[in-house]
């Protein structure tokens, strides 16, 4: 049996919201509807943690983005992967519950990094920011993988815990691990969290 590593958490935590966009990861109705091609059964439990956190985010004017999968029938994802999130169609959708704002920045990627090949870095610079709280789905995929390149990059990184998703119990906890240990990244619950 393998012992489990503690991840420490924070019991509060407060963001200058000026310095600040909260990261929402491909909550898109291919991943987090239960008729999507590739559903995750956790997600829609954090569809009202993540609704509470934009809400706040809003409210305190800090930057909120969204990252969306986007693919074309060809791309060669598909051999890893069932086709999904497929450009204009209903799976690539963003959740109705969490429709972007006017205003608001949607990033389309094909990778899992929301970092790579998209205008991400660029914009993140202009706002002159400086942490990225990153929610959505899937904890270990696209999730790990956007919280991994913003770390790389100087970005503090926060995730929330009950507002990130993942196929199963240990693939969440070993993402938020590699979040907290890797990347020294904040992991806590998303109630702790407070935009300033």
């Amino acid at each position: 049996m393998i012992e489990l590593p503690d991840i420490p958490r924070f019991r509060a935590l407060k963001l200058k919201a000026a310095e600040t966009a909260l990261v929402v990861v491909d909550m898109q109705n291919d991943f987090a509807h239960p008729q999507g091609a590739l559903y995750v059964p956790a997600a829609p439990a954090t569809v009202p943690v993540i609704t509470q956190l934009l809400e706040r985010a809003r409210v305190a004017g800090a930057r909120v983005v969204y990252t969306q999968d986007w693919h074309s029938p060809d791309d060669p994802e598909f051999a890893i992967w069932p086709a999904h999130a497929l450009a204009e169609s209903w799976g690539a959708e963003i959740l109705a519950e969490l429709t972007p704002r006017p205003g608001e920045t949607v990033i389309k990627k094909v990778r899992y990094d929301g970092f790579y090949g998209t205008p991400l870095e660029h914009l993140l610079h202009l706002w002159g920011l400086k942490t990225l709280v990153i929610c959505g789905t899937v904890a270990n995929i696209c999730v790990l993988h956007t919280a991994g390149s913003a770390a790389l990059r100087w970005y503090q990184v926060v995730v929330p815990e009950d507002a990130v998703s993942a196929l199963t119990p240990f693939d969440l906890v070993a993402s938020l691990r590699q979040v907290s240990f890797l990347y020294q990244g904040q992991v806590g619950p998303a109630a702790a969290l407070r935009f300033t």
